[in-house]
């Protein structure tokens, strides 16, 4: 082989050589992109689903805020209604008090409730009381219980009271107590129910 060409085969096998390196290297770098883009999109969507799941937190915390406002306002009114028919149903509880007051079977419950304080007494002394708006009753109730019958200085809307000074025991059978425990202890309760 001459010198002409061995250069020639030198040159060419050089240029295939680096065609080879350079192929090489232009295949290395497209693995070295893909690599790059498929992280860089793996990236991209996790940063994109945590947005969107930070996102949709967020909603659903104002949705369930409001949710919870809007179920308080709604509790308030009801509670507020509930209240109003309360004390409607009381005023006319006390009404139809006042009409029991005027009847026979009221007179009748005054004198049962009196004796029932003075049997519970005993031999011990016992003050009985009725309301004020009883006084044109007493005498006839005294002499139905067979004791005196105070009138009470103030008024307890209706019912007996009695005192056991030795006993320091009130016996409370007063309208106004219980209706006080009534109001107290009373529940609304309803709606609709549908199945």
């Amino acid at each position: 082989m001459t010198t002409e060409e061995k250069l020639k085969y030198f040159e060419e096998s050089s240029l295939e050589e680096a065609r080879k390196q350079a192929s090489a290297m232009i295949e290395e770098y497209k693995v070295n992109l893909d690599k790059v883009e498929k992280e860089h999109k793996a990236t991209t969507l996790r940063q994109s689903d945590l947005q969107l799941k930070t996102e949709s937190d967020n909603l659903k915390r104002n949705n369930n805020m409001a949710l919870s406002k809007e179920q308080l306002q709604i509790k308030r009114k009801i509670t507020q209604k509930q209240n109003e028919l309360k004390e409607k149903l009381f005023v006319e509880v006390k009404d139809l008090l006042a009409n029991f007051a005027e009847t026979r079977e009221y007179h009748q419950m005054l004198v049962k409730q009196l004796r029932e304080a003075r049997e519970f007494a005993g031999g011990d002394e016992v003050i009985l009381y009725i309301d004020p708006s009883d006084a044109q009753k007493k005498y006839s109730i005294e002499s139905e219980v067979g004791a005196p019958v105070t009138v009470s200085e103030y008024s307890f809307m209706g019912g007996t009271r009695a005192v056991l000074p030795g006993r320091n025991i009130l016996i409370d059978n007063s309208f106004e107590s219980k209706l006080a425990g009534a109001k107290e202890s009373f529940q609304l309760k309803g709606g609709a129910h549908h199945e």
